[in-house]
């Protein structure tokens, strides 16, 4: 046990029963006493809770913890509660555990872990007592896009099906020399070990806990992951991509094999996507994600994913959750199967909804918080991790049960660290863009009673179908601690606001969603006027920096940009990134068809370098496959031929994103830097 985390315990013990340190309000927020500001390094004190999965009869919950604390990538902790007393422990019985998932009678707990001896898939009483490893696990640097569960029990709680990497057909691509063979030849941003694929399969295993054979359950050139045991027989569903050119053209299907003799059955063969399946609690219908279009990229897709159910075989594929206009995330059953819940996005928050197994009426469930993980127990119990408006996530418990379901929170993990802090305050807006089209704002307010002009921070989100929204954000809270404004745009294309909405931008990058955030702009100017109009920033990652890119093309109105790992080429980017598809879906057609590659070229934002006046300090890992490097050091030399002040940072072992803890930091820091350099050379500073 790390030396800090028994007086965190005390100090959640504390808030819990009673004894009032910060106030813990009716919609999730701490409230602390004004004092010190927020601060880059406050990363580091930040507690998350990442992953939570209820016991079968509803009395306890384990769930993981996210920590910032080493300078490296976070660690995760595991930790299991007693839903009624409310007592909290850390897992002590293996180090670094995660992946938590109970065997259906409650007594074991399956972990992904290690330990001096073993790594790999282990079980445990929740005692801790009884580790038991079971079997190696295989990764693969392979891109798996919205892959579901990793391990799933049995429906005896004797054996246990999991995923694990073996051997591609083809030769080593990170050999010497490289030979490359494959159409999808980079792996995903995240893994820096290795430059390109390790073409290694990931397939479905079965193990007996007692100390049994492993068995390998499928074969072939394919990708199996996202698995469910069926409650009622030996089968095994899986989610895979078989069509004809699988590196090319993305479509996951649903199948399930026999954990008995192997055997594969194909329940779905259409040509969109279908992701995450869960069995019926009698195992006679299925519950997954699902999509409608015929080309469906890797990386994103405009569409929607929404709730379908089907028959055990296959047949009688409904969408239960078509009166949804919104993307809606991974399904549980209710424990009586009448029900299936799922998260929905809307308006920059995500949601838990109930939507009837027979088609009825989808109903919102009222909880606290914007909602990440979640788990559901027999009996209606409910736990969920969420972040609010004032903290990082927490835990909380609901019983669905009730008609007025009362969210009970759980855990107070960042409650050292918002003791005595200022939690700026969020507010949202909404304004008409140039065409009318109604646009959603969020803005971060730093304290302006000094009734003096105050700079505003621009951070756009990426995606580009992605969502902001007003939960608690550090970096926005820190740049408030600078006494600077940061305004979020929720432009069209995000998702939590419709189909339509989302569609706005097809064939369209960097057009009509770029307005968008110049016209949130005009807006927060008119709504605030404390705001100083002489000193706006603008920044943004992955897509957002690609707004970054071309924004600053289209308008010198702001005093610095911080792109972070943007496109500045899409022509490049689309041959030299992992994936190959997104474009395609974006624009309907692959750059060789169509003329879409010019279209490409004219939204490119290196194509405008010579407008650009802004001093740009751009931001990127190393190993970024999903948007490589190039695309910030083509534009870095082209704003210096241009003549512009730039600077590249390159992040050394990182993807798409920065990670590390020490990166996050420093970036931030120098990002303040930045700002504060250009905003005290323009008039009116202070």
């Amino acid at each position: 046990m790390r030396a800090t985390r028994p007086s965190v315990i005390r100090i959640v013990l504390g808030l819990l029963g009673g004894v009032a340190c910060l106030t813990v309000g009716s919609n999730g927020t701490i409230a602390a006493d004004a004092g010190a500001p927020f601060s880059s390094a406050d990363l580091r004190r930040i507690q998350s809770v990442a992953d939570v999965e209820v016991s079968p009869r509803g009395d306890k919950a384990a769930y993981t913890v996210q920590l910032h604390d080493r300078p490296e990538r976070p660690s995760t902790e595991l930790w299991l509660v007693d839903l009624a007393s409310k007592k909290q422990s850390r897992f002590e019985a293996l180090p670094a555990a995660s992946g938590p998932r109970w065997s259906p009678d409650g007594q074991w707990l399956a972990l992904f872990g290690r330990n001096d001896s073993h790594s790999g898939l282990f079980i445990v009483h929740p005692d801790g007592s009884g580790l038991r490893f079971i079997a190696p696990i295989e990764a693969t640097n392979h891109p798996l896009p919205s892959s579901g569960e990793r391990a799933a029990w049995s429906p005896d709680a004797r054996r246990i099906a999991f995923i694990s990497a073996t051997p591609g057909p083809e030769q080593d691509a990170n050999g010497d020399p490289m030979v490359i063979t494959r159409y999808l030849y980079k792996p995903t941003a995240s893994e820096g070990l290795t430059r390109f694929d390790d073409n290694r399969r990931t397939h479905v295993f079965v193990a007996d806990i007692d100390g049994g054979s492993v068995r390998q359950l499928t074969k072939g050139d394919y990708y199996e992951h996202s698995i469910d045991w069926s409650p009622a027989s030996d089968d095994v569903l899986f989610v895979s991509n078989r069509s004809a050119d699988p590196d090319r053209f993305f479509n996951y299907d649903l199948f399930t094999v026999s954990a008995r003799d192997g055997s594969v059955r194909r329940l779905t063969e259409t040509k969109a996507a279908e992701y995450r399946p869960r069995w019926s609690p009698d195992g006679r219908s299925i519950a997954f994600q699902g999509t409608t279009r015929d080309l469906t990229s890797s990386e994103t897709t405009m569409e929607d994913t929404h709730v379908w159910v089907m028959n055990a075989d296959g047949s009688g594929r409904r969408e239960i959750g078509k009166p949804i206009d919104n993307r809606q995330g991974a399904v549980a059953w209710s424990p009586d199967g009448r029900a299936i819940y799922c998260t929905v996005q809307e308006r920059g928050t995500t949601h838990l909804y109930r939507l009837p197994a027979d088609g009825g009426r989808p109903s919102p469930i009222s909880l606290t918080g914007s909602v990440g993980a979640w788990s559901l127990a027999a009996g209606g119990r409910l736990v969920y991790a969420a972040t609010t408006a004032g903290s990082p996530s927490e835990l909380f418990t609901s019983s669905l049960s009730s008609t007025t379901p009362e969210a009970v929170q759980l855990t107070a993990l960042n409650a050292p660290l918002l003791r005595g802090k200022r939690v700026a305050p969020v507010t949202s807006f909404t304004f008409e863009s140039f065409d009318g089209t109604p646009i959603e704002a969020f803005l971060t307010e730093p304290d302006h009673s000094d009734a003096t002009p105050h700079p505003m921070i621009v951070v756009m989100h990426g995606g580009p179908h992605g969502e902001q929204g007003p939960s608690f954000d550090h970096k926005a809270q820190v740049y408030a601690a600078q006494g600077w404004a940061v305004l979020m745009v929720n432009y069209r294309g995000s998702t939590g606001y419709g189909q339509k909405f989302v569609d706005a931008i097809f064939g369209d990058q960097d057009g009509g969603e770029a307005k968008d955030v110049l016209a949130g702009v005009d807006a927060a100017l008119r709504k605030f006027p404390w705001i100083d109009p002489k000193r706006l920033g603008l920044e943004g990652g992955s897509y957002g920096g690609q707004l970054t890119d071309w924004i600053i093309t289209q308008t010198n109105r702001f005093r610095a940009a911080i792109p972070s790992a943007g496109i500045s080429n899409l022509v490049s980017f689309n041959y030299m990134a992992y994936y190959h598809d997104y474009l395609a879906v974006e624009y309907g057609a692959f750059p060789h068809e169509n003329g879409i590659i010019d279209k490409l070229w004219e939204r490119s934002p290196i194509r405008y370098a010579r407008n650009v006046r802004t001093p740009t300090m751009f931001l990127h890992g190393e190993n970024d496959n999903d948007v490589p490097i190039a695309e910030a050091e083509q534009f870095y030399i082209a704003l210096k031929d241009a003549g512009v002040e730039t600077v590249m940072v390159r992040y050394p072992r990182e993807g798409h994103g920065l990670r590390e803890t020490n990166h996050v930091i420093d970036a931030l820091d120098r990002s303040i830097e930045w700002y504060r350099r250009h905003f005290q050379s323009a008039s009116g500073s202070r």
